[in-house]
């Protein structure tokens, strides 16, 4: 009996010491370099994002924030080394409406609704349709006649397969009834320069990928989703003001980990980018890219993810998109 209870005296000191542990580690977040994954190549939006919100992170905290890009398999890799790393909030990872996208279109190794912890949204955005000044078409609608003269002959690049603006890029030729040979890269910094190099003649990009060279006069921009025109490209109309309304597709950038982040590190993190989001300099910086400041919290966020991933599984649906691999 006594080596029973003196068993159990030690079991309970040895479950207090883990709690008291863990306890400490959260009120000691963060003491170490925190490692951020965006699961695209360098040089695109997300890396801007993951600068962005590691530089307040850095600030605050006085610990390094390292941007890790680990590209490939349509944002998988990326996501997948961050999922399975430990859920203690020193893998922060990128995500968005690939995110949501793959939960439709392949079988992860991951679920996006189970295996991730949201933490915030950073910004949102509306895609846009740009092509080389050299490109002959000046308007959707000229874009529409050449494609329908050479239906499956125009190459067209995006971020990814699957993501936001291949999904931007089905949605058009549905809504057009076009058909357009799409080339997916691995980031929208690739997609770019393959646009500049003549290797694609149409890009469907998130705003900050283009914004600069679009006012060197480098890049024509042709249309943008969205209600109203982009405050940062205001002579570039709406794909409703060319005639296609259904054509709405607002993107988001946010904050997420592996499941399982204990939840006052998670609301340590999102509330620091709720201070970064709030800054007018912020929305300064955001704009001039044709971004907007907008900040979901983890419960928000999670929600939105959610809802995205029911948006574009009906977008997959309708366009029929499947993988090619």
């Amino acid at each position: 009996m006594r080596a029973r209870r003196r068993s159990a005296r030690l079991l309970g000191g040895l479950v207090l010491s883990v709690i008291g542990a863990g306890a400490a580690a959260q009120n000691d977040y963060p003491n170490r370099p925190i490692r951020y994954i965006t699961p695209y190549a360098p040089g695109g939006s997300t890396s801007f994002t993951a600068r962005f919100v590691g530089q307040q992170l850095a600030e605050a905290w006085g610990q390094q924030v390292v941007v890790d890009n680990r590209p490939g398999a349509n944002t998988i890799i990326g996501t997948r080394i961050a999922l399975e790393s430990t859920p203690d909030g020193y893998t922060l990872l990128s995500i968005g409406a690939a995110l949501a996208g793959n939960h439709t279109l392949v079988k992860t190794p991951y679920d996006a609704l189970k295996d991730v912890t949201c933490i915030a949204t950073v910004l949102s955005y509306e895609n846009v349709l740009v092509v080389p000044p050299s490109f002959p078409v000046k308007s959707v609608k000229e874009l529409v006649a050449l494609a329908k003269e050479k239906p499956g002959e125009i190459p067209y690049g995006t971020s990814s397969h699957g993501g936001p603006t291949h999904l931007l890029a089905e949605l058009f030729n549905v809504e057009a009834g076009i058909r357009t040979l799409h080339v997916p890269y691995k980031g929208g910094g690739p997609a770019v320069a393959d646009l500049l190099g003549g290797r694609i003649k149409i890009l469907y990009s998130n705003p900050a990928n283009v914004a600069t060279l679009n006012r060197e006069g480098r890049l024509r921009e042709l249309a943008v989703t969205g209600k109203s025109r982009v405050p940062a490209f205001p002579d570039t109309p709406t794909f409703a003001e060319e005639g296609l309304p259904n054509i709405t597709l607002t993107n988001w950038q946010g904050v997420g980990g592996p499941a399982g982040i204990p939840k006052p590190i998670v609301n340590r993190i999102a509330g620091e980018i709720q201070k970064l989001v709030a800054k007018p300099k912020s929305k300064e910086i955001l704009n001039k890219l044709g971004f907007e400041p907008f900040y979901n919290g983890p419960d928000e966020t999670a929600a939105l993810l959610k809802a995205d991933i029911a948006k574009y599984a009906r977008i997959i649906k309708a366009g029929n998109i499947k993988v090619e691999r």
